[in-house]
């Protein structure tokens, strides 16, 4: 038997294929699908994978194993029956006309042979039609906006899209492993833990310490915490941060590397109802008061190192030690108030805390970020339905947690109940050992670490075993069209860009076959997420036109804790950044709107001069600003950053440049310098870069 069915759909083909282009997916989107779940270990799809499949016909579940046999990225699927039931389909995606695609859907079975064959075909081919039917229906009232229609119509169009939408999050949900059943006990103390802490880390640990209490929560350098002990210890420091003082809506800083104990702190303030402000380890004393003074901050909690900077900005029974290199344990530790705090369940608090954090500073003093925990599992949601994290993972979060790229990965860890890996200093060979040692599965980076990895001798690169790895989530600096390919061509296509701010959260998501097919871009809105480009008028512009880019999504800050915010356009808000689109509805980023600059008469942004140097074979790093400049009204001078023994040279510097970009866009001026000034997430400080003098300049 064989059902063929087609249809039109008023949207790119890209955005069809988005929904369809991943198997996992079809346990939500193929109608009358029960089970569709990936044999084997977690990648992306293609070729060669396959999936158990279970699908509803009258009153029975058929089905069996089924092999992806073909797969054009946008174009077909197919795939085949392996075991049980003998059953093939395919995903046949067209372009009509720009902005019209024709969607067909295959699917056929082999029944038994004889009379009993004869009987059950005539019994199901009507209801497997009508899967298929439903199914193509259902895409075309996700996919597609009409204007014509009246708002009857457009009311029933909106309830088709909310179904569609929550089965989209069960689909993402079930593909992370998150919907498989638990002991109905363990539920129940995992919800009474989410209702009394709320969708924050602390009702998150006390959920997991429900449902996982001997699974390993954290290895750091002090060794693993099982997630009984995070809940038991968090809720004993809570006790003790009480007795200490602290009280439910006082803003406590946190300025901690990556260890227990910023996970601990952040945690227990939970459940006191405090609220959160993380402080970059970066920072200096200047900075620290001026931030703790406007912030109005009642305690700190930091590590031991940074003692020299803290002191006198808060009273001394108000700081506490997150982490000492000591044996002897201070007083006023984590560790020390642990042990005193009382053993019982702290008194729930009437509020659930927010975290706060801080802007990079790398255009202007930082800024504080508000932003409440989520109410949902929406935002984890968006992430997942983009990059393809698992339950019970083995997660190394590199970046630093008190970088919003950090801290969502702590926050998607405790919703997977994933093993976390941290080392409180990175160190590109430490990391290659930690994954080889601990199986790691996801590693969550600043595309900054990424080159540090590449840039080891090839020989201590292939020393350890990453063939664990599934995922490498980069964001938090602009990721390069030449690293991006350059990483993949030696790990796989595991690479994952997210690209959005403190502000936003997130953007767009850029997946390995975006990086592939487009290099440089930051790929496209994720589950949940609009994003706009804008004119000056704040019209949308058209693809391939630059606009203002502005983001929806359900965790946009509130606005920085010294009043003000960003520029908001029918709920949007904008990221401050400048981008365009592809005709696949790829984002760019050009650069930020403030980095334009104008030079003899042309705009130029600066992002884009620093990709093609990139490419460049002896460039290992490089950024470009303007110096104002009376006749061209800013002169482009590049700070230039070259790899070993090589011999490069401004002139070829400037030919690189001349050779693919307007004239407009050429260095004046190029200094070789032996690293660029970044902050602790990676990001180049350009305001160094400017206040440098530059007499090795070679005009």
């Amino acid at each position: 038997m064989r059902v063929d069915e087609a249809i039109i759909i008023r949207c790119r083909p890209s955005a069809v294929w988005d929904v369809i282009g991943d198997p996992g997916n079809y346990a939500w989107v193929i109608d009358g699908v029960t089970r569709w779940d990936r044999v084997g270990s977690a990648g992306r799809p293609g070729v060669g994978a396959r999936y158990a499949v279970r699908m509803r016909v009258g009153s029975t579940d058929v089905g069996g194993e089924v092999e992806v046999v073909e797969y054009r990225s946008g174009e077909d699927l197919a795939w085949t029956g392996v075991t049980g039931i003998d059953q093939r389909g395919r995903w046949r995606v067209r372009e009509e006309e720009p902005g019209v695609t024709r969607v067909t859907l295959r699917i056929a079975y082999q029944s038994p042979g004889g009379l009993t064959g004869l009987v059950a075909d005539r019994l199901s081919s009507r209801q497997v039609r009508d899967h298929v039917r439903r199914t193509l229906e259902t895409l075309r009232e996700r996919l597609e906006v009409s204007d014509s229609v009246d708002s009857r119509s457009r009311g029933i169009f909106a309830r088709a899209g909310f179904i569609v939408q929550q089965m989209r999050t069960a689909g993402v949900l079930a593909g992370a492993g998150l919907l498989r059943p638990s002991r109905p006990d363990r539920l129940l103390s995992a919800g009474l833990g989410l209702h009394r802490w709320g969708v924050s880390l602390a009702g998150g640990y006390a959920a997991d310490a429900a449902l996982r209490p001997d699974g390993i929560a954290i290895i750091d350098e002090r060794g693993a915490l099982t997630f009984a002990d995070v809940d038991r210890r968090t809720s004993a420091l809570a006790a003790a941060l009480a007795d200490s003082g602290l009280r439910e809506g006082d803003r406590v800083a946190v300025m901690c590397r990556n260890h227990r104990g910023i996970i601990e702190a952040s945690t227990a303030l939970g459940k006191v109802g405090a609220d959160v402000l993380f402080l970059n380890t970066g920072f200096a004393a200047p900075q620290i008061a001026s931030v703790v003074r406007a912030e109005d901050v009642a305690a700190i909690i930091h590590d031991d190192e940074f003692t020299p900077l803290v002191r006198g900005t808060i009273p001394a029974n108000r700081r506490f030690i997150a982490w000492s290199a000591g044996k002897r344990l201070p007083h006023n530790s984590l560790e020390a108030l642990i042990k005193r705090g009382s053993a019982e369940e702290p008194p729930t608090p009437d509020r659930v805390g927010k975290i706060t954090i801080l802007t990079s500073g790398t255009t202007g003093a930082p800024k504080g970020a508000a932003r409440s925990q989520p109410r949902t599992a929406d935002p984890a949601v968006a992430i997942l339905s983009r990059i393809p994290l698992r339950i019970e993972a083995t997660t190394l979060i590199a970046s630093p947690i008190f970088h919003s790229w950090g801290i969502g990965h702590l926050g998607l860890a405790v919703l997977l109940r994933s093993t976390l890996v941290l080392q409180a200093k990175f160190d590109a060979e430490a990391t290659l050992a930690a994954i080889e040692r601990h199986g790691v599965t996801a590693l969550a980076a600043v595309p900054v670490m990424l080159q540090k990895i590449l840039d080891l001798p090839v020989a201590t690169r292939r020393r350890y075993d990453t063939s664990s790895l599934q995922v490498v989530a980069v964001s938090g600096s602009a990721l390069s069209a030449e690293l991006g390919s350059d990483f993949m061509d030696e790990f796989g296509d595991i690479l994952y860009n997210l690209y959005g701010s403190t502000e936003v959260a997130w953007a767009t998501i850029a997946t390995p076959e975006d990086l592939r097919a487009a290099p440089g871009t930051t790929g496209r809105p994720p589950l949940g997420t609009t994003v706009r480009l804008l004119d000056d008028a704040n019209g949308e512009v058209s693809p391939g036109e630059t606009g203002r880019i502005f983001v929806f999504n359900e965790m946009l800050f509130e606005g920085y804790t010294g009043g003000g915010g960003k520029h908001v356009v029918d709920g949007m808000m904008a990221t401050g950044d400048i981008g365009r689109f592809d005709d696949e509805g790829r984002l760019f980023v050009d650069g930020r709107e403030d980095d334009m600059l104008v030079s003899g008469g042309e705009n130029v942004f600066p992002q884009e001069i620093e990709e093609v140097l990139m490419q460049h074979t002896d460039v290992l790093e490089v950024a470009v600003i303007g110096i104002p400049d009376p006749r061209w009204g800013h002169r482009l001078h590049a700070f230039v950053v070259k790899r070993p023994r090589s011999q490069l040279s401004a002139d070829e510097v400037r030919d690189h440049v001349r050779s693919r970009l307007a004239r407009s866009k050429v260095p004046r001026g190029v200094t070789f310098v032996d690293a660029l000034p970044r902050n602790a997430t990676g990001k180049v400080v350009k305001r160094a870069l400017e206040a440098k003098p530059v007499p090795r300049m070679l005009a």
